[in-house]
């Protein structure tokens, strides 16, 4: 069931998306060679309490962190830790989602870590961030589930990447995932029609290589099959009641 958001609610949702921008930028600062992923969960743990935040992810279906951080190969979902440090080139996706006043704000970035990034590595974030430019300018009210898809398909693989199928952008608001699902790959005017009320996630997960991916015995960190690099962007957007196309995780 699609639940629609008043213009009350989407402003409570702002709040807590300008929270997550917040970490992301705070979080951006703080990434280089020799930092470890758990540096940055308490780093956003701390700070979203000190903003009288809560960390969404925290024991969300028994997850154990405040924040998921995916390096290089791990598509989603990558649980941080004190023996995983960050190394010249890395790349890694920081995935954050605060609750404030009962209403969730999700955004993620993949971060380029030091100066030596490969080219390869660089193409394909830049992608990445690129896919979600694009998915966003197709929404409208009235608009079609599968124009979100396309428009992120079309420009990866046109850049010789693949997109991931097995997780998708998702309904939010008080419940942290609701429906609508949103794909990433699809075909120009199919799927559901998206109006007014409705907020949800975009956040497309680029492969360097083939789109499949496995789940680790941890069960929860994500990763290409064939160990090539992921990157992921993701932003929370409202179609508001006057039509009007926002990005709640961005001031």
């Amino acid at each position: 069931m699609i639940v629609l958001k008043s213009d009350a609610e989407i402003a409570c949702m702002r709040k807590a998306g300008h929270l997550a921008w917040e970490l992301l930028e705070k979080v951006g600062a703080l990434i280089r060679p020799g930092i470890s992923t758990q540096d940055i969960d308490d780093f956003v743990s701390a700070y979203t309490k000190e903003k009288g935040g809560i960390s969404a992810p925290l024991h969300y279906h028994g997850f154990p962190k405040s924040v998921c951080t995916s390096v290089n190969e791990v598509v989603c979902h990558g649980i941080p830790t004190r023996k995983q440090v960050l190394r010249e080139g890395d790349i890694i996706n920081v995935d954050v989602t605060p609750i404030v006043d009962g209403f969730h704000g999700d955004a993620s970035r993949t971060y380029l870590v030091g100066e030596r990034i490969s080219p390869l590595a660089r193409k394909l974030t830049e992608c990445a961030a690129r896919c979600l430019e694009l998915a966003i300018a197709t929404v409208f009210d009235g608009c079609r589930l599968g124009d979100i898809g396309h428009a992120i398909q079309q420009h990866a693989e046109s850049q010789g990447f693949s997109v991931v199928r097995a997780f998708v952008g998702h309904g939010i608001g008080r419940v942290f995932h609701e429906d609508p699902q949103v794909p990433h790959y699809g075909q120009a005017g199919k799927g559901m029609r998206l109006t007014k009320g409705m907020v949800f996630t975009i956040e497309p997960m680029i492969n360097e290589g083939h789109w499949d991916c496995r789940v680790l015995s941890d069960r929860w960190t994500a990763v290409t099959k064939d160990g090539k690099l992921s990157a992921q962007f993701e932003h929370t957007i409202a179609i508001r009641n006057d039509g009007v196309v926002e990005i709640l995780t961005q001031p």
